[in-house]
């Protein structure tokens, strides 16, 4: 029999930590135009008072949101890449894992871009920083060269589209061997 754990004030969540988890779920799960700032609220278990004291405006919880899931997706890239050997074949298991989760909606990034963009200009910026990064950690896949950040980019790209294609295709297997053959031709 394992001992009983003691719960401690450390264990438990801060409300901002609540807030930003709960509206990180929401707006992945329905987006953020159809999440509104009271279902937050609740979710998470905090007052509006609470709330407010942590995010002043909805737009300011969207800019968290994009960070911390920026964070996350980054960190369980990397290391998704790694676990898969670290070089350009591990792309595409590791996309097959995240397409996997049953609860893929795609890129967060992509997503807000498409729901906000217009209205919203700090959206884009964010957007563009993601996939610089995203861009590098496959350009550190790639063996040294002249043309390695253009290759990068280009992968990237391919990336970008498979991301999308797995939204709507209802095999997740079809869009990854047309990323794998998009890799081939454009790796030569």
């Amino acid at each position: 029999m394992k001992p009983s754990r003691v719960t401690t004030a450390k264990d438990t969540p801060s409300a901002r930590e609540r807030i930003l988890s709960t509206a990180h779920r929401l707006f992945y799960n329905h987006g953020i135009r159809a999440t509104g700032i009271d279902r937050i609220i609740s979710e998470a278990q905090v007052t509006k008072v609470t709330f407010y004291r942590h995010f002043p405006s909805k737009n300011a919880l969207v800019r968290e949101y994009l960070d911390y899931r920026h964070r996350r997706w980054m960190t369980w890239f990397s290391d998704a890449l790694t676990r898969h050997g670290d070089n350009l074949d591990a792309l595409v298991p590791a996309l097959a894992e995240w397409f996997a989760q049953k609860d893929y909606r795609g890129c967060a990034f992509i997503n807000s871009l498409g729901e906000l963009g217009g209205e919203f200009s700090d959206i884009a910026d964010i957007t563009r920083r993601h996939k610089q990064e995203m861009t590098a950690a496959i350009e550190r896949l790639l063996a040294p060269g002249k043309a390695r950040k253009q290759l990068a980019e280009a992968i990237a790209l391919v990336v970008d589209g498979a991301i999308v294609r797995a939204q709507y295709e209802p095999n997740p297997r079809n869009t990854l061997r047309a990323v794998q053959r998009a890799l081939l031709a454009v790796t030569g």
